[in-house]
């Protein structure tokens, strides 16, 4: 797993010397080319400010790296699966084509089959792995300033509204309601448990929510009843800020955030993600325990209300609460996010703030 990894630097240099031992172990991703590899990889090696490590090939790809063509990451782990490497094979001869349960079985294929090889190979199916991808790539051109119709045949769409209809299920907005003047900027932020959008103005940040999160179309929605100016695409200094804190947090160097935040809710919401912010690292605490710290002992269905309404994943670390019980209870980014967030926050326990 990624938190059992040796330090980014260790990994740099495993890297740098194609060090086998690794093989199968870890990856890196490339944030300036999109791409990851296996470190073992004979291309041309990247600066280590452009580098993030993974511990398996689902955690890449949820971070919305493509595989290298190279050292061929999917085919390694792959081996002999006579499931897996044709489908990988037709995927890379046709990165932007719209694959569908017809197609899978047109190659010979079961799709039920094909769902379950991929699930427990990659945790994630085949058309998952080929719809984020498309994806990404048509996010990547927006975000370059391209016009959507450029974006929609990056991402392999046959028509501008299924392009429009797709991007709006994941972000809430269709691409061309974005605007290049806008007050509010939107940002992709790769992180080892999956794809992130931060949403920023100049001075402070708003948004930052993983990209598969079903109530992220919601979520937008509201901000942008609450704020006027728009929604473009760009990277202003919070969104860089906050990707900078990501790194050094989820690379084990610290889980100290000082991006500056909008919090966008009621007064007691805003107390209740205030009061989530003074748990440590490390620690968990329950619902119930919230509302006491809160002086409101008998609010305990609202303080599960406020985390379910904040908007701010980790930053405002809503995975620290538990049931009383000791339970993971619900998680918009899902209970293997939350559970991911408290294992590597362990290594955090007792050490001082940085």
């Amino acid at each position: 797993m990624m938190f059992d990894l040796p330090d980014s630097q260790t990994l740099y240099q495993a890297l740098i010397d194609r060090d086998m031992s690794y093989e199968g172990r870890a990856y890196v991703g490339v944030s300036s080319t999109g791409i990851f590899c296996r470190l073992t990889c004979p291309a041309r090696k990247p600066k280590y400010s452009n580098c993030q490590f993974y511990g398996s090939i689902p955690e890449c790809i949820e971070a919305g790296f493509r595989a290298c063509k190279r050292c061929k990451p999917l085919h390694q782990a792959a081996g002999d699966d006579p499931v897996v490497r044709p489908l990988i094979d037709a995927l890379e001869a046709r990165p932007g084509f719209r694959w569908r349960e017809g197609d899978v079985a047109a190659q010979g294929f079961d799709p039920s089959t094909v769902r379950r090889v991929f699930k427990r190979q990659f945790g994630m199916t085949f058309l998952e792995m080929a719809r984020q991808r498309r994806l990404r790539d048509g996010f990547t051109v927006l975000k370059a300033g391209e016009p959507v119709i450029a974006a929609q045949f990056e991402a392999g769409f046959e028509s501008a509204s299924a392009f429009r209809a797709a991007f709006a299920r994941v972000i809430g907005m269709a691409p061309g309601s974005f605007s290049t003047v806008a007050l509010l900027q939107a940002d992709w932020i790769d992180t080892p448990i999956g794809a992130m959008v931060a949403i920023s103005c100049a001075h402070r940040l708003h948004l930052l929510e993983f990209i598969d999160r079903k109530a992220l179309p919601n979520e937008v929605a509201r901000l942008m009843k609450s704020q006027q100016g728009g929604l473009g695409f760009g990277r202003p200094p919070p969104t860089q800020q906050v990707a900078d804190e990501l790194q050094r947090y989820f690379s084990g160097q610290s889980a100290t955030f000082e991006t500056p935040l909008t919090l966008h809710g009621t007064a007691f919401e805003q107390q209740v993600w205030r009061a989530l912010q003074q748990i440590p690292a490390g620690s968990t605490c329950s619902y119930s325990s919230v509302a006491t710290t809160l002086e409101r002992p008998t609010a305990t269905r609202a303080v599960a209300r406020a985390n379910g309404r904040n908007q701010i994943a980790i930053l405002i670390p809503c995975h620290r609460v538990i049931a009383a019980n000791g339970d993971l209870t619900g998680y918009g980014g899902g209970l293997w996010r939350k559970q991911r967030l408290i294992e590597i926050e362990n290594k955090y326990r007792g050490r001082p703030v940085q």
